[in-house]
C-alpha cells in the first residue's frame, strides 16, 4: 500500500500546490495587466489571467465545446490514473513513475478549474449555459519574451497582437516537466526499445558479414 501512497501522494501534492497558488492569485491579485507583478525584470512576471479553453487559449466553439473538453479531461484523468497504478504494479523505474504522477496531478489540477471554478470563482463565460463544467483555468506565470503583431500571412494567429509564450500555471508546469523528463530519459526508462532501435538491421549485418 505504501508504494501506491508514495506516487499518488506526489500527484496529490501537485494538485494542492496548484490549487493553493491559484487561490492566492485569484484573491490577492488584480486581474490582467493592472495586477501584474515583475519577478525577474520584464521577462518573468506574475500575471493573473484565465484560459477558457485548451492550451494557447484555443477553444472548441459552441456551448458544447467546453463540455467536450472537460469530459475529455475527465476521461484522460481516469486513464492516466489507471496507467499509474499499472506501472507501479509492474515496478517500472521510479523516476518514470514520478513523471506519470506529475502528469496526473497536473491533469487533475486543471480539471478542478474546468469543473468547479465556474461556481466557486464565478468565472464561467457570460454566455455559458451553466457554471458547472464551464470554469476557466487560472494562469499566472508569464515569460514575456516577445510581444507584438504577427504577420498577416500566418495561419490562425496572423494579424493578431500576441505574446511569444503563453501564460501557464503549476499544473501546466508539472505536465510539461513530466513529459520532458520522459522524452529525455526514455532510453533509461525503456532500455529494451532503445536496444532494439540501436541494433543493426538484418541487411546491415549481412552486408558486414560479407
Amino acid at each position: 500500500m505504501n508504494k501506491y501512497l508514495k506516487y499518488f501522494g506526489i500527484a496529490l501534492l501537485v494538485i494542492l500546490i496548484d490549487q493553493a497558488v491559484k487561490m492566492l492569485v485569484h484573491f490577492q491579485m488584480d486581474f490582467g495587466s493592472p495586477g501584474q507583478i515583475p519577478i525577474f525584470g520584464d521577462w518573468f512576471k506574475l500575471h493573473y489571467t484565465t484560459n477558457p479553453g485548451m492550451a494557447f487559449g484555443m477553444e472548441l466553439g459552441s456551448d458544447y465545446g467546453k463540455l467536450l473538453l472537460t469530459s475529455f479531461r475527465l476521461v484522460a484523468m481516469c486513464g492516466i490514473g489507471y496507467y499509474l497504478f499499472h506501472i507501479i504494479e509492474k515496478k517500472q523505474p521510479s523516476l518514470y513513475i514520478v513523471c506519470i504522477a506529475m502528469i496526473l496531478g497536473g491533469a487533475i489540477g486543471n480539471l478542478v478549474d474546468s469543473v468547479f471554478y465556474g461556481v466557486w470563482l464565478n468565472n464561467a463565460p457570460y454566455n455559458a449555459s451553466t457554471p458547472w463544467f464551464h470554469g476557466q483555468v487560472v494562469d499566472m506565470f508569464y515569460f514575456d519574451i516577445w510581444e507584438g503583431y504577427l504577420p498577416e500571412w500566418l495561419p490562425v494567429w496572423g494579424g493578431s497582437y500576441t505574446a511569444l509564450w503563453p501564460i501557464f500555471n503549476v499544473a501546466d508546469a508539472a505536465i510539461f516537466v513530466g513529459v520532458a523528463m520522459i522524452l529525455i530519459f526514455q532510453g533509461r526508462f525503456f532500455p529494451e526499445k532503445a536496444e532494439i532501435s540501436n541494433s543493426p538491421k538484418k541487411e546491415e549485418v549481412d552486408h558486414i558479414s560479407e
